[in-house]
């Protein structure tokens, strides 16, 4: 199996995953939720061993605080898993959009001494799959307009939280946050966007925006 079709297929399954856990609530949500910050923060751990108790902490609160954006935006709101799909997809589509227009396209490098791969075509490209994808699902399902307008800033924030992992891997000396996510690396590597994007979503929400 080459590398995009193995890339391919777990990112079909952890949509799904995420999908059915949103769908169902409760404790099943919470403890998806759960399990993911876990993975995060053993990940965080292991990577930023001997940097001292305050990268230690700093690990902590950035697999907490996403995990309890993704809660409190499921269980608060009135359109709790319609807006929680927004950010989902929201995320999604910046890493596709991404993946397959830095591949697709190349050019100069976005960031060459954080993370080389990435390109301006790439984050161009996952702002604007972001902005139709995003936009749409909010149109569609006739969202609270300002999701249509938040979709770009939050989508560039996403690659913000992109950029800062792989900035931490690089000062770590690591490839992947973790290999137990064949073609993806470890939660981190699949999260680092979802936490600005679940974060900032239930800020907006918390100050009456949404």
């Amino acid at each position: 199996m080459n590398e995009l079709a193995q890339r391919s297929l777990i990112g079909v399954a952890l949509v799904l995953g995420a999908l059915v856990a949103t769908v169902l609530g409760g404790y099943f949500f919470a403890g998806f939720v759960a399990l993911a910050a876990c993975a995060m923060f053993y990940e965080w751990r292991r990577m930023v061993a001997g940097w001292g108790f305050g990268w230690q902490l700093a690990g902590f609160v950035y697999a907490l605080l996403p995990a309890l954006a993704l809660l409190w935006i499921r269980d608060r709101s009135p359109i709790g898993i319609e807006l929680l799909m927004w950010v989902f997809i929201t995320t999604w589509s910046v890493d596709i959009g991404a993946y397959f227009a830095g591949r697709g396209i190349g050019g100069p490098r976005l960031a060459p001494a954080i993370s080389p791969n990435k390109t301006w075509a790439g984050l161009i490209g996952g702002m604007a799959a972001a902005a139709v994808f995003g936009g749409l699902w909010a149109w569609l399902l006739e969202l609270p307009s300002i999701l249509i307008w938040l979709t770009l800033p939050f989508a560039l924030g996403a690659q913000v939280g992109d950029l800062f992992e792989s900035w931490l891997k690089r000062r770590a000396g690591v490839k992947d946050s973790g290999n137990w996510l064949p073609g993806h690396g470890g939660a981190l590597d699949r999260l680092d966007g979802l936490v600005v994007v679940a974060v900032l979503t239930a800020a907006a929400l918390a100050a009456g925006l949404i």
